[in-house]
């Protein structure tokens, strides 16, 4: 983060960081330098730094600049898509005989990337409920060099404390790596509780529209940011022009979205909570979540996420998912129309068998920022 931005407000960083004019036309958005190379003033002579754009572009470095600025960050590293990112930061923390300690609720996505890939590579990695220092503690040896959290996580939405593994993470001598996705760094600073590296599926909330997929690692840690840097390079996963700046175009309105699809999701889920057909309501806003406590004292507001469960089991919980309208059945999150899906068939079946299983009677709701009450029309149409 520059220091212009350290004492602006985040609406402010959100819509100024990384988006200066352009020098040429005056242009108040970065340009879509859609090109592939630079002309060099003789051999080895670039033009700020612009040699071929899987190294570096312009328009993907104003979105990094923004990254790291959002996240309080020294250096921010976009990526083709969220798992990319991942890939990216496991190889270059990593080495064969290392192990990582997982939550027990993770992304789909994420446990297929340590089962079926890292693991192939010699890294091992154990399961943790990371919201019990306990456990967590319980699964660290000294061999592991990674402890990986998701808050809020997902499917669940539990809440780990931040800091607190933070503190276990340092006396193990392990980096602190936080999936922020959920919460956006509108509704949460993981570096400033303590995580070394931050994650984004820029897919989600940061993009805000369901129209780009995309990835982001974050660090405050100048020397670490350099070594990410040089495996982007070297692996090549990096986010394209036109989808960092769609990113980029997504992020200034990421605060006025936040705070809506919180309001909806807090209204949604005290509906739920309510509905007979409605078993169990998760969602880190509601005073009975058992890490309400820990999310009302590093997150702005509660996010837009909420899951349940419903009476019937998994053909019931299908059923929802199926008469839904307004709520679209598909996977992702984080646009601005709601979502709908139902996990254990849906974005989570690659944790089937595992430690990390979910219920099959569970549903997951991305609630959007349409008008509220058309939302809770819906879903009482839906649960019948």
């Amino acid at each position: 983060m520059s220091d212009q931005h350290l004492h602006q407000s985040f609406e402010t960083r959100a819509i100024h960081a990384g988006n200066t004019a352009d020098p040429l036309t005056g242009a108040v958005v970065p340009p879509i330098y859609q090109v592939s190379t630079y002309k060099q003033d003789g051999v080895g002579g670039l033009r700020g730094g612009y040699e071929y754009s899987r190294s570096a572009n312009p328009t993907r470095t104003a979105l990094e600049e923004n990254l790291a600025a959002l996240e309080s960050g020294r250096r921010g590293l976009a990526f083709a898509s969220g798992l990319a990112a991942e890939d990216c930061l496991l190889r270059t923390l990593l080495a064969p005989g290392d192990h990582v300690v997982i939550p027990n609720d993770a992304y789909g996505g994420t446990f297929r990337l340590f089962a079926k890939v890292v693991q192939r590579w010699g890294v091992d990695f154990s399961v943790a409920d990371t919201s019990d220092l306990a456990s967590v503690r319980g699964a660290v040896n000294d061999r592991t060099k990674v402890i990986w959290v998701e808050t809020p996580s997902n499917p669940l939405l539990g809440i780990t404390d931040i800091a607190a593994v933070a503190d276990v993470a340092r006396t193990a001598g392990a980096k602190l790596v936080v999936d922020n996705t959920f919460a956006s760094p509108y509704l949460q600073q993981p570096l400033a509780l303590g995580a070394d590296v931050v994650v984004h599926s820029l897919t989600k909330y940061m993009g805000g529209h369901s129209d780009v997929v995309g990835g982001a690692l974050v660090t405050a840690d100048e020397t670490l940011g350099e070594e990410l840097a040089y495996h982007q390079n070297a692996m090549g996963a990096v986010a394209g022009p036109f989808d960092s700046w769609i990113v980029l175009r997504g992020i200034k309105t990421l605060a006025v979205r936040m705070d809506r699809h919180s309001e909806n999701a807090g209204k949604v889920a005290e509906m739920l909570t309510q509905h007979p057909k409605v078993t169990q309501v998760l969602y880190p806003g509601l005073p009975e979540h058992p890490g309400h406590e820990i999310a009302a004292k590093q997150m702005r507001a509660f996010g837009g996420m909420i899951s349940f469960r419903v009476t019937g089991g998994e053909e019931a919980a299908v059923e929802v998912c199926n008469r839904a309208k307004l709520f679209t059945l598909g996977e992702s999150l984080g646009g601005v129309e709601s979502l709908i899906e139902h996990p254990g068939r849906m974005t989570h079946a690659s944790v089937a068998g595992s430690a990390l299983e979910v219920p099959a009677d569970l549903v997951r709701l991305s609630v959007g920022i349409e008008n509220a009450d058309d939302l809770l029309a819906d879903l009482r149409e839906a649960l019948g």
